[in-house]
């Protein structure tokens, strides 16, 4: 990989126990954190635009392909927590992943686990980083953040009948004193 994208398979280093926990847990993120709390889910932004550098190198797409992408905020009690982007081929937003327009505030662990034809690749992880299209939603979102506030976040690709559907999630500093307490 690259360094502009510094996503890693394997745990981060110096991550603690919690951390690793959470960004290699399996299953649906949101499953995971509904016993943390009540969760809600607001979408930021559902638009058509160009991949960031790093998720055109995971979905292997040119820098000129359009794609799909999906922005939300999850809250745990009302704080905000977690930031996620899903993107994926255009021509897929229209075809096989073409469920992923009409989500609206549902999660989209509603499309992705139940059904059996999806199946997901490895996690990587990361330290986000302005370059990386979720650092560049992380950055958007929370402006207060500062150059000693370490972002973790996951991603893994899905692929349903051989199309692929990126999710990255960032866990915002926030996140990790309320899942503490």
């Amino acid at each position: 990989m690259t360094s502009t994208n510094a996503w890693q398979q394997g745990p981060i280093a110096l991550a603690n126990a919690p951390q690793r926990y959470w960004l290699s847990r399996p299953g649906a993120l949101t499953a995971g954190l509904r016993e943390l709390g009540v969760l809600t889910l607001q979408v930021i932004t559902e638009q058509t635009a160009l991949a960031a550098d790093d998720e055109a190198q995971a979905l292997r797409l040119t820098a000129h392909n359009r794609v799909r992408i999906r922005e939300i905020c999850m809250s745990i009690n009302g704080t905000p927590c977690i930031l996620a982007r899903s993107v994926t081929r255009f021509e897929s937003s229209l075809g096989v992943w073409r469920g992923v327009r009409h989500l609206g505030s549902r999660p989209l662990a509603d499309l992705l686990y139940d059904d059996r034809t999806v199946r997901r690749g490895p996690f990587e992880m990361s330290r986000i980083s302005r370059s990386q299209g979720i650092g560049r939603l992380v950055h958007r979102q929370m402006s207060s953040l500062t150059a000693s506030d370490a972002v973790l976040a996951r991603r893994s690709v899905f692929y349903r009948h051989h199309q692929a559907l990126l999710v990255c999630e960032a866990f915002l500093p926030v996140f990790w004193t309320l899942q503490l307490s």
